[in-house]
């Protein structure tokens, strides 16, 4: 996989996603896409993978958005759309395995839509949120006017997002759109530290849980509790339902295949 803009890496079960522009504040445009639309078509292809990690090159911005001077420089021209939406991920709705936002500057735009469609966030102390679309006549229209109201209270998504107002790390944190705050020089550690935790769970248990609660989410209770997902059919055929009481009886780590 030829990558220009975009790096990606993978450490054992972890993948580590870098968004590659920091002389534009990691602002993103189709070429892009198209390249984060590759990575996580093999993120969820490729079985020894169980986790994604999300940054941004540099000490200033995770992503300033949508690269709004390419835009402005190609109008008119056509170019490919992301199947996926921005950065390949606020219109994909099939990656039941965890993905970790490590924001480690400026979130906006786009790229406060990206960490939100993350399930987790894990944010520098300096880092900004904000959705300052209307500010040059736009809307958060990659999910961010719907996925922010689900995240935080409404008033306060509505002022965010009416004002095009950015909030810190710490208000992200306190209003629960962040987990955690730490300095930047431990970003990465601390990143890292939450994609072991989920390690060390049966993969296939984690995707379960993954996919349930956000289809589940929207049904009436009765209704979630009924169904049968994809994932969790996958899980209660797998060799892993074994290993996991197996361990617990042997009292020794469990052995997880992923199958």
């Amino acid at each position: 996989m030829e990558l220009k803009f975009i790096k990606y890496e993978k450490k054992d079960h972890l993948a580590w996603i870098t968004f590659n522009r920091p002389e534009v504040m990691n602002a993103l445009h189709p070429p892009c896409h198209a390249e984060m639309d590759s990575i996580w078509d093999d993120f969820v292809a490729d079985k020894n993978l169980w986790v994604a990690i999300v940054t941004g090159a540099g000490d200033k911005a995770f992503s300033a958005g949508n690269d709004l001077k390419w835009t402005a420089a190609h109008a008119g021209e056509p170019f490919p759309r992301s199947k996926g939406g921005f950065a390949g991920i606020t219109a994909r709705y099939d990656i039941n395995k965890p993905i970790i936002a490590a924001v480690n500057g400026f979130a906006l735009g786009g790229g406060c839509e990206i960490a939100l469609a993350c399930d987790i966030i894990v944010a520098a102390d300096h880092a900004r949120f904000g959705l300052p679309e209307p500010r040059v006549g736009l809307m958060a229209g990659a999910g961010g006017v719907h996925r922010l109201p689900r995240h935080i209270p409404l008033k306060i998504a509505m002022g965010m997002m009416l004002t095009g107002r950015h909030i810190t790390a710490a208000e992200a944190h306190r209003w629960g759109l962040a987990n955690e705050v730490v300095a930047l020089k431990d970003l990465h550690a601390a990143a890292e530290k939450w994609a072991a935790e989920i390690m060390e769970c049966s993969p296939l248990s984690v995707q379960a849980s993954k996919e349930a609660a956000y289809q589940g989410l929207h049904m009436p209770l009765e209704e979630a509790n009924k169904t049968n997902f994809s994932a969790t059919r996958k899980l209660f055929q797998s060799k892993d339902l074994i290993e996991g009481p197996r361990a617990f009886a042997e009292k020794r780590k469990p052995n997880w295949k992923g199958e």
